[in-house]
């Protein structure tokens, strides 16, 4: 019983003095908070992120491993309304390297979609350096893009191989069943109601996938991660709501020569050649106390941001039927030429925000004042809220008047600082490269990425896009230089117009009722003009019908996306690269483009400015 009541002593009572000891603790803590903020600025310490020097784990090198998406067999019907599908591959490689930090974001690939079809060809190759002996495993999920709601899952696939060796035989062609339970209830409720009626109808789709074995990967060091070698592939999205919203519009001139207007937002997506140099390795800046839970989604105001910015991200980089695709096989001149065609050469005197990840995935949009609107300027969304990546800033293109030599070389002119003749506004961009200089920099809040790297950052470039010249700015250092040079570039937007360019069409035709509209707002402009001949008439039946055009496609109770369905049909894109931006149907690969059939959307310009 002694040794109980030593092992169990009794509780003590409560003493008078209790309560002063918990309000002298809380009391202490709250002058240490005091304290604090007292402190003088240089003497805080900086807040946790920015550059981080963290070694790649050791590893020795890998393999080079080609991986191709050959095709699809039946696949349920996802899609009621054309009793078909519109499929694409989602894949994930995973491997046995340990990442530099648990929040490294995993290797992913996504194929382009093939409109209204159940049984897809991609012969989609991703190729990939660097892959351990130990093998990987890739898991790829099947889902139909479905721009108007989520995309459904159609199911899953996974590719597990064990080991890698010289002497491995790859895998060609192998057809694996695809898992249907994590798929679609309804796409296969569809898919059962139709085999009913089809004997010759399976319930079960395969996916068709090849694996190459290149050998080994020429690492010069440290394999200890891996990267995507290529293709560098790239696709353009189009957003005619989001450019509304954020009033981003240009005027362009019709057939009949009547001006027209019409809105849009241009986001881009270009992935580059590795690998990332290993120094490029930035973590997210803590400059606020909510920014943390923004990124790991921990508390619930930093949830729901987290939700907010990962819903953005998928909008602003939305795939549709008009998102346009191409790759390269590796970097080109004609490489260097089409992301110069997505960053609309030097016309405009456009400023972009850009992200690089950690895999090369190289995300820009245009920035400015008009874009602050639901965060479609901020590196966080472009990043799709990662904790860590390589790079960020913003960058803008200039045309050079003496290509042979620097941009800050002495006697050097630049447009759109200057005047200078053989290019826009007045004339088409040059196809050279070397006539363009990139000017690139680290102001980006999210991240702070370091002065110290801008030289790699330069290098990294300057691999990816021959020819073109690449001119780096501290945000700090240079702020002043900085400043001047975005404010000619914002000084020539002003002159030239603001926003991307989308033409309306202008040889649609109106439907029977509108005709009848059309006529009924003729005879209110008077009597004169209506009945009356010659062009003043046919200049107001013109004018007239733009706006009922207008008043259609903005008009009434309709969904945003079924107005951005709309807009994109009755708008199109008068890039300098002169194609609308499609991914229906069979895809062909023409110039480092994959371009589609035609899908039946008639009314399409695709003769424009610069071509």
């Amino acid at each position: 019983m002694e040794n109980e009541k030593e092992a169990h002593p009794s509780h003590r009572k409560d003493h008078h003095t209790d309560a002063f000891a918990t309000k002298f603790v809380d009391k202490t803590a709250s002058w240490q908070h005091k304290a604090t903020k007292h402190v003088p600025k240089d003497e805080k310490p900086p807040p946790a992120g920015g550059a981080d020097d963290t070694p790649i784990p050791d590893a020795p090198p890998g393999y080079t491993v080609k991986i191709t998406f050959n095709r699809a067999e039946s696949l349920p019907i996802a899609d009621i309304n054309s009793f078909s599908s519109d499929p694409y591959v989602w894949a994930q490689l995973n491997v046995d390297l340990p990442p530099r930090h648990k929040q490294d974001p995993h290797m992913r690939f996504r194929t382009p979609t093939i409109r209204k079809s159940t049984d897809p060809v991609w012969n989609c190759d991703w190729i990939i350096a660097n892959v351990p002996s130990t093998g990987f495993k890739l898991k790829a999920r099947i889902y139909d893009e479905d721009p108007n709601d989520h995309d459904d899952r159609l199911g899953n696939v996974h590719v597990h191989v064990d080991s890698l060796h010289d002497n491995w035989p790859g895998i060609t062609e192998q057809a694996y069943k695809i898992k249907k339970r994590m798929g679609s209830k309804r796409a296969y409720f569809m898919r059962g109601c139709a085999a009913m009626f089809s004997h010759g109808l399976e319930m079960s789709g395969k996916l068709v996938v090849s694996v190459e074995l290149l050998g080994k990967t020429e690492v010069g060091g440290n394999g200890g991660r891996v990267w995507t070698l290529g293709p560098c592939a790239w696709s353009r999205h189009l957003s005619p709501m989001i450019g509304r919203i954020a009033g981003t519009k240009e005027q362009g001139e019709g057939k009949d020569g009547a001006k027209t207007e019409s809105y849009n937002f241009q986001a881009n997506q270009f992935q580059l050649a590795g690998p990332v140099p290993p120094p490029l390795y930035h973590r997210y800046v803590e400059f606020k106390p909510f920014i943390a839970g923004m990124f790991t989604a921990k508390s619930l105001r930093g949830y729901i941001l987290n939700r907010a910015l990962r819903h953005q991200h998928s909008r602003v980089y939305n795939y549709d039927r008009y998102t346009l695709y191409g790759s390269f096989p590796s970097p080109c001149k004609e490489m260097s030429l089409q992301f110069l065609k997505l960053a609309h050469y030097d016309r405009g005197g456009r400023i972009f925000t850009y992200v690089i990840t950690l895999d090369g995935l190289f995300r820009f949009t245009e920035t400015g004042k008009e874009f602050g609107i639901d965060l479609l300027s901020k590196h966080s969304m472009h990043s799709d809220v990662n904790i860590y990546i390589a790079f960020s800033g913003e960058f803008f293109v200039r045309r050079l008047k003496m290509p042979h030599r620097e941009p800050f070389d002495s006697g050097q002119e630049t447009h759109p600082a200057t005047e200078i003749d053989g290019g826009p506004p007045s004339s088409d961009p040059p196809s050279d490269p070397a006539c363009y200089a990139l000017y690139i920099d680290n102001d980006s809040g999210t991240y702070r990425p370091s002065a110290k790297l801008l030289p790699l950052l330069k290098e990294f470039m300057q691999k990816n896009f021959p020819g073109l010249k690449v001119v780096t700015l501290d945000c700090c250092a240079d702020a002043e230089k900085m400043g001047r040079l975005k404010g000619e570039q914002r000084e020539r937007k002003k002159a030239e117009g603001k926003g991307m360019v989308y033409m309306q069409d202008e040889g649609s035709s109106l439907s029977s009722s509108d005709e009848e509209e059309l006529d009924a707002r003729m005879r209110e402009y008077g009597e004169e003009d209506a009945a009356g001949g010659g062009p003043k008439k046919e200049k107001t039946r013109m004018k007239v019908k733009r706006e009922i055009k207008e008043s259609k496609m903005f008009g009434g109770m309709r969904g945003s996306r079924e107005r951005e369905d709309t807009q994109a049909v009755e708008g199109r894109s008068e890039g300098a690269d002169g194609e609308i931006g499609h991914s229906s149907g069979e895809l062909r690969q023409k110039d480092g483009v994959l371009r589609p059939k035609d899908d039946g959307v008639t009314g399409v310009n695709e003769k424009v400015e610069g071509k």
